[in-house]
């Protein structure tokens, strides 16, 4: 039997029953459409998450965290020295392995304002120049702090373009970019000179989308723009980012730690310190060798500990294969119930055309011919749903992203596709062998006399 003719003799069958065809392949449409959905999802996820690490200053980034103290050391807790600077220029000193400190002192609860205008920072701090190679940050416009500003402890902030367009209005509201250099703003009240402006930050689907649009010459304000990303558009990295304002370090130091907390309680340690070693391949030592330099500042009192990127993209990697797994066993769920509808749906047909069969098998089909006949019938109605899923995935996935907009953008993935189609078929042979041994093993003159 040619095997096309199989092919279009099941597309017939299935035209010939559309209803029913839909009711059957459904429970494959659905499977697919999820599975393929889901991949989309997480790929999406995944993108999100790594582009959010590279964004938040790269795999190579390791954070000082403090801890509380060993048990073995619980009566030594009330001495605990906290993040320094003694500890900075100890690792600066003593840690060759380790290439870049930047040290921090967060400031916060800090209200920045102008003629009006209010905004609350998503981080506020004084800081080194190391912080622009730690964190990744590019000065588009002026400058950053130099050695006279943090001796002097001068009055002078960077800004991010979110604080811009808060305080001094967004490019697309007033018609040109601002770069408010030199202008004076109020931190907690305290005069403040913008000396620089960083770059804007934005994911790589938020450019690709600004790309299209001025490749097809459209204007921001032609119609609303759907926001991204934890209601933050861009992305939860890229709005901390553009939020960000940064002083002198001595400036942070100055003039908001030196006057105490409101019991007068002096605090000079330090929020944060960031370190970047040689190389990944001496992330090891270059960590033990940290290590050693800050149990001596800290007198052998073990408050700390690191937390490195290649722990977080583990994290990364291990949340996506439970997602991934979670996802899939659903869609072969969803699959194999669409199985039991093809298998269902094919038996109640043989039993229509028993008399049909019993005639093929008395003008010389085989029973290999039967049951090839049967079994292709089945797997096209498994692909024709594998089909219509795929096209639903697109749908769903279109849909989602215009009810639940995020900047992890799903992706589908070819993979996707395939895996959903070629389960789809195995599914259909599988549904399609019992019907067919069936209609096979079918008596051609008992088939004749069926009524």
């Amino acid at each position: 039997m040619n095997l096309l003719n199989t092919i279009l003799i099941g597309l017939k069958e299935i035209w010939a029953h559309k209803f029913r065809s839909l009711l059957t392949m459904l429970g494959i449409i659905l499977g697919v459409a999820s599975l393929v959905g889901m991949a989309a999802i997480i790929k999406g996820m995944e993108n999100g998450m790594k582009e959010t690490m590279v964004a938040m200053g790269g795999v190579d980034k390791v954070l000082l965290r403090m801890q509380p103290v060993p048990a073995w050391q619980d009566h030594l807790a009330d001495q605990a020295p906290g993040r320094t600077m003694a500890d900075v220029m100890a690792l600066r000193r003593s840690a060759p392995l380790i290439r870049v400190v930047s040290p921090e002192m967060a400031i916060e609860e800090m209200t920045l304002s102008r003629a009006g205008r209010h905004v609350t920072p998503s981080e506020c701090a004084g800081v080194w120049p190391a912080v622009l190679e730690m964190n990744l940050h590019t000065v588009a416009h002026g400058r950053f702090f130099n050695d006279i500003d943090e001796t002097e402890a001068r009055s002078v902030c960077v800004i991010g373009t979110g604080i811009r367009d808060e305080l001094f209005g967004k490019p697309d509201e007033v018609g040109r970019e601002i770069v408010p250099l030199g202008e004076r703003i109020q931190l907690n009240g305290q005069p403040f000179t913008i000396v620089g402006m960083f770059e804007h930050y934005e994911s790589e689907q938020e450019s690709k989308e600004r790309a299209l649009q001025k490749v097809q010459g459209k204007q921001a304000q032609t119609g609303p723009k759907r926001q991204k990303g934890w209601g933050k558009r861009g992305g939860w990295a890229f709005w901390r980012k553009n939020m960000t304002i940064y002083m002198p370090l001595n400036t942070a130091w100055v003039k908001f730690r030196a006057i105490g907390d409101k019991d007068g309680i002096l605090d000079p340690r330090l929020s944060d310190i960031d370190i970047k070693v040689v190389g990944l391949d001496l992330l090891e030592p270059a960590l033990q060798q940290a290590r050693n330099v800050l149990m001596s500042t800290h007198h052998g009192i073990e408050d700390f500990t690191f937390e490195t990127q290649e722990n977080q993209l583990e994290n990364i990697n291990k949340q996506i294969a439970n997602a991934r797994l979670s996802g899939g066993i659903i869609a072969v769920i969803s699959l194999l119930v669409g199985g039991i509808g093809i298998m269902n749906i094919m038996l109640a047909s043989i039993n229509e055309r028993i008399r049909e069969i019993g005639t093929c098998k008395a003008i010389g089909a085989t029973g290999l011919d039967i049951f090839t006949q049967i079994l292709v019938e089945s797997v096209v109605v498994s692909l024709v749903g594998a089909a219509l899923g795929v096209v639903a995935s697109y749908a769903f996935v279109e849909g989602l992203q215009v009810l639940t907009p995020s900047a992890n953008t799903p992706i589908i993935t070819t993979s996707a596709m395939f895996v959903g189609v070629a389960f789809s078929a195995l599914v259909g042979v599988l549904a399609g062998l019992i019907p067919a041994f069936k209609a096979a093993r079918l008596d051609p003159i008992q088939a004749l006399r069926y009524e």
